[in-house]
Parts: C-alpha cells; sequence; structure tokens
C-alpha cells in the first residue's frame, strides 16, 4: 500500500558507487584560499610516499597561484601539509551529488533533477601544516583576535544623553495610586475580624493567607495571631499551606442538618 510523500522520487544514478574516495579536512585558512581561487589554477599537490612495511606519507603542498591570493595586510599562510591518514571500517559513508534543471533552457523534453553517487568513502584524511615559522605567526595573530574583547571601554568627551530623566516612573506611580485607593491597612476590632473570618469559612473549609487578607484587609502580622487561636495550619497535603476552623468552631450545613436529623430521630423514638 502506498502512502503520500513530500518528497518526490527521484533516480540515483550508481555508476560510481564502487570508486573509493578520500574524506579530506582541511584547515579553515586553505578552505578559504581554495573558494576564492578561480577554476582555471592548480591550487595545490598531492604526493603518497610509500616505504617499505610502513604506513604510506601523504603531504600536500599549496600552489603558488593560491599563496597569491592575499588581501592586503593578510599574513601568509603555510605551503607544507601532512595528510593524516584513517581508514573508514565501523561506518558506511558516501559522497553525493545534486545536478539541479536549469529553468532558463529552450530544450523540448525539460530537464529533471538527477542525484548520482560519485563514490564510497574508504579513508579519512586530516590536513596538519608543518610547525614552521609561517605557521607560527598565523597562529599567533588567530590567537590576538580571539583574545580581544567584543565590547570595549570608550572614554567620552562629553555626556551623551539618550532618554529624558524623570522624577519618578509608570510603574512606581501606578502603584502608589493603587495603595491610595484601597486604603492604608488599620487593625480593626477582633471581634469584626472574627465574624469576617466566620463569614468568609461558611463559604469554604479551606483558605490562603492571601485570600485572608484581601477579604479581611488586616495586616498579615496582626491577621496571623487571630489566625492561630481559632484555625489550624495545614502543611500536609492536599490542603498544605491553607488555614480552616479549628473543630470547635466549626458550623457548616452538613454539621446541621446532622444535628436536625438526630433530633427527629430522638423525637421519634
Amino acid at each position: 500500500m502506498s502512502t503520500s510523500s513530500s518528497h518526490a522520487e527521484k533516480d540515483l544514478d550508481l555508476a560510481n558507487a564502487d570508486r573509493g574516495v578520500w574524506l579530506v579536512k582541511v584547515p579553515k585558512y586553505i578552505a578559504s584560499k581554495w573558494e576564492k581561487a578561480p577554476g582555471s589554477i592548480e591550487v595545490a599537490k598531492l604526493r603518497i610516499t610509500k616505504h617499505f612495511k610502513q604506513k604510506a606519507e601523504v603531504t600536500l603542498k599549496l600552489s603558488e597561484a593560491v599563496l597569491a591570493l592575499k588581501e592586503p595586510g593578510e599574513h601568509d599562510i603555510p605551503k607544507q601539509h601532512k595528510l593524516d591518514v584513517t581508514t573508514v571500517i565501523q561506518q558506511t559513508l558516501g559522497v553525493f551529488s545534486h545536478l539541479t534543471p536549469n529553468n532558463n533552457s529552450d530544450a523540448i523534453v525539460p530537464e529533471t533533477e538527477k542525484l548520482f553517487m560519485e563514490g564510497k568513502i574508504v579513508q579519512k584524511l586530516e590536513c596538519r601544516p608543518h610547525a614552521d615559522n609561517t605557521y607560527m605567526k598565523l597562529k599567533l595573530e588567530s590567537i590576538k583576535k580571539a583574545s580581544i574583547p567584543q565590547r570595549q571601554v570608550q572614554q567620552l568627551q562629553r555626556a551623551v544623553q539618550n532618554f529624558k530623566p524623570v522624577s519618578d516612573h509608570k510603574h512606581n506611580i501606578e502603584y502608589a495610586e493603587k495603595k491610595k485607593a484601597e486604603g492604608k491597612k488599620m487593625r480593626d476590632d477582633k471581634d469584626v475580624v472574627l465574624d469576617m473570618l466566620f463569614a468568609a469559612f461558611e463559604k469554604h473549609q479551606y483558605y490562603n493567607i492571601k485570600d485572608l487578607v484581601k477579604i479581611t484587609r488586616q495586616p498579615v502580622v496582626y491577621l496571623k495571631e487571630i489566625l492561630n487561636e481559632v484555625c489550624n495550619y495545614n502543611l500536609k497535603n492536599p490542603h498544605r499551606n491553607m488555614w480552616e476552623l479549628k473543630p470547635e468552631y466549626r458550623h457548616y450545613k452538613n454539621d446541621k442538618l446532622t444535628n436536625t436529623e438526630m433530633n427527629k430521630n430522638n423525637d421519634s423514638d
């Protein structure tokens, strides 16, 4: 059963699938030079020296044309490099190329996208420069550039003022107006506070301290003194950090119904 896919099917050319290729990692300064180089010049020469019963030695020598591609003030780069070879055994890596059609073509038969497998990676090579004076100067320059901080302190000759100073900020003014509208919390009589608390606990069994402060409009310290007399503070779930009336102060509707039913039962007896 076929399923719809967002990717269109394309043919893959496997004519060069058995060809062994190298995966070479070069320093950034070589890659930038090769990107600037035109396609008509020689960029480097690769030399493989085989020794009896020893590993082959691979070296890379940059061409004079590439070394001449230098910006004003740019330092010289090393010319001689050594390639460390590693054989790929436990991985299957390949090189692919993608050919896109030319939309401006006047061909009768339209061209289609083509995918090619250029070969299978059999060895990895890492390019390392010789530690000569040229490389040491290049490395020193890169270290100096990396050590320059992104932000620097500058001495200003005159004051720079990008904003207009205000006597007070907007959020402070809004907070002051809100406090003024609510009024200062004054300590009410204890009996008045108890009446408000009992009325609140008739609606709900549990309250946190913030809700009780809003209901009674009393200072937190004063309110907690009264709560400690008539309420219990829960330290365990599911009503952790909430207040409830002590059993001797509870008068809920369920309790009243239970007492009424008990009186009826006593009368019937």
